[in-house]
Protein backbone atom coordinates (compact mmCIF):
# COMPACT_ATOMS: atom_id res chain seq x y z
CA UNK A 1 0.00 0.00 0.00
CA UNK A 2 1.11 3.52 -0.72
CA UNK A 3 2.16 6.10 2.08
CA UNK A 4 -0.75 7.47 3.41
CA UNK A 5 1.25 9.74 5.89
CA UNK A 6 2.46 13.07 5.27
CA UNK A 7 5.68 13.80 7.03
CA UNK A 8 3.49 15.62 9.98
CA UNK A 9 2.08 12.67 10.77
CA UNK A 10 -1.23 13.57 9.57
CA UNK A 11 -3.23 11.35 6.94
CA UNK A 12 -2.86 12.17 3.34
CA UNK A 13 -6.11 10.25 2.81
CA UNK A 14 -8.62 11.52 4.99
CA UNK A 15 -10.13 8.21 6.81
CA UNK A 16 -13.91 7.06 6.19
CA UNK A 17 -16.63 7.34 7.67
CA UNK A 18 -16.72 3.60 8.65
CA UNK A 19 -18.65 3.38 11.63
CA UNK A 20 -21.81 5.15 9.82
CA UNK A 21 -24.74 2.60 9.09
CA UNK A 22 -24.95 3.98 5.27
CA UNK A 23 -21.41 3.27 4.74
CA UNK A 24 -21.23 -0.25 3.42
CA UNK A 25 -23.95 0.56 1.01
CA UNK A 26 -22.10 3.69 -0.39
CA UNK A 27 -19.14 1.52 -0.68
CA UNK A 28 -21.54 -1.20 -2.81
CA UNK A 29 -22.65 1.87 -4.84
CA UNK A 30 -19.17 3.30 -5.60
CA UNK A 31 -18.62 -0.71 -6.86
CA UNK A 32 -21.51 -0.37 -9.55
CA UNK A 33 -19.28 2.24 -11.05
CA UNK A 34 -16.37 1.29 -13.78
CA UNK A 35 -13.59 2.97 -15.36
CA UNK A 36 -14.40 1.97 -19.32
CA UNK A 37 -10.92 1.61 -19.92
CA UNK A 38 -10.28 -0.69 -17.07
CA UNK A 39 -12.75 -3.60 -16.59
CA UNK A 40 -12.65 -2.95 -12.37
CA UNK A 41 -14.99 -1.12 -10.21
CA UNK A 42 -13.75 2.08 -9.35
CA UNK A 43 -13.66 1.43 -5.52
CA UNK A 44 -12.08 -1.93 -5.93
CA UNK A 45 -9.57 0.08 -8.20
CA UNK A 46 -8.42 2.21 -4.91
CA UNK A 47 -9.61 5.80 -6.87
CA UNK A 48 -12.51 6.59 -3.58
CA UNK A 49 -10.08 8.20 -1.49
CA UNK A 50 -12.62 8.81 1.45
CA UNK A 51 -16.37 8.29 2.29
CA UNK A 52 -17.58 10.60 4.51
CA UNK A 53 -21.35 10.71 6.26
CA UNK A 54 -22.70 13.02 8.47
CA UNK A 55 -25.26 12.81 11.01
CA UNK A 56 -27.44 14.47 8.37
CA UNK A 57 -26.57 11.79 6.26
CA UNK A 58 -25.22 13.89 3.76
CA UNK A 59 -22.19 12.12 1.79
CA UNK A 60 -19.23 13.41 0.71
CA UNK A 61 -16.72 11.15 -1.60
CA UNK A 62 -13.34 12.68 -2.35
CA UNK A 63 -11.95 10.34 -5.31
CA UNK A 64 -8.89 10.53 -7.87
CA UNK A 65 -8.91 8.85 -11.40
CA UNK A 66 -5.81 6.74 -13.09
CA UNK A 67 -4.25 9.46 -14.67
CA UNK A 68 -5.61 13.36 -15.18
CA UNK A 69 -5.91 13.23 -18.49
CA UNK A 70 -8.68 10.29 -18.19
CA UNK A 71 -11.45 11.03 -20.77
CA UNK A 72 -14.28 10.53 -18.73
CA UNK A 73 -12.78 13.13 -15.90
CA UNK A 74 -15.38 15.04 -16.22
CA UNK A 75 -18.28 12.46 -15.98
CA UNK A 76 -16.95 9.92 -13.42
CA UNK A 77 -17.93 11.89 -10.33
CA UNK A 78 -21.41 12.50 -11.79
CA UNK A 79 -21.61 8.95 -12.43
CA UNK A 80 -20.67 8.04 -8.50
CA UNK A 81 -23.06 10.62 -6.86
CA UNK A 82 -25.90 8.62 -9.45
CA UNK A 83 -24.88 5.53 -7.69
CA UNK A 84 -24.97 6.52 -4.48
CA UNK A 85 -27.67 9.19 -4.12
CA UNK A 86 -30.74 6.89 -4.78
CA UNK A 87 -29.57 5.17 -1.87
CA UNK A 88 -32.60 4.84 0.80
CA UNK A 89 -31.54 7.19 3.46
CA UNK A 90 -28.84 9.30 1.83
CA UNK A 91 -30.01 13.02 2.04
CA UNK A 92 -27.40 14.64 -0.43
CA UNK A 93 -24.01 13.45 -2.08
CA UNK A 94 -21.17 15.80 -3.14
CA UNK A 95 -18.42 14.05 -5.26
CA UNK A 96 -14.93 16.02 -5.15
CA UNK A 97 -12.00 15.23 -6.95
CA UNK A 98 -8.00 15.45 -5.76
CA UNK A 99 -5.00 14.07 -7.60
CA UNK A 100 -3.05 14.01 -4.22
CA UNK A 101 -2.00 11.92 -3.90
CA UNK A 102 -1.84 10.43 -7.25
CA UNK A 103 -3.24 7.13 -7.61
CA UNK A 104 -0.59 4.01 -8.07
CA UNK A 105 -1.49 0.40 -8.60
CA UNK A 106 -0.55 -0.49 -5.29
CA UNK A 107 -3.54 1.55 -4.43
CA UNK A 108 -5.90 -1.48 -5.97
CA UNK A 109 -7.66 -3.93 -3.60
CA UNK A 110 -6.48 -7.57 -4.03
CA UNK A 111 -9.53 -8.62 -5.74
CA UNK A 112 -8.54 -6.21 -8.57
CA UNK A 113 -5.25 -6.80 -8.93
CA UNK A 114 -6.03 -10.50 -9.67
CA UNK A 115 -8.48 -9.83 -12.05
CA UNK A 116 -6.03 -7.98 -13.64
CA UNK A 117 -3.39 -10.36 -13.12
CA UNK A 118 -1.33 -8.74 -11.55
CA UNK A 119 -1.26 -11.20 -8.39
Amino acid sequence: MTDTTAAEGAPIIKPSATDHPLYEQVVDACRTVYDPEIPVNIYDLGLIYTIEINDASEVEILMTLTAPGCPVAGEMPGWVADAVEPLPGVKHVNVGMTFDPPWGMEMMSDEARLELGFM
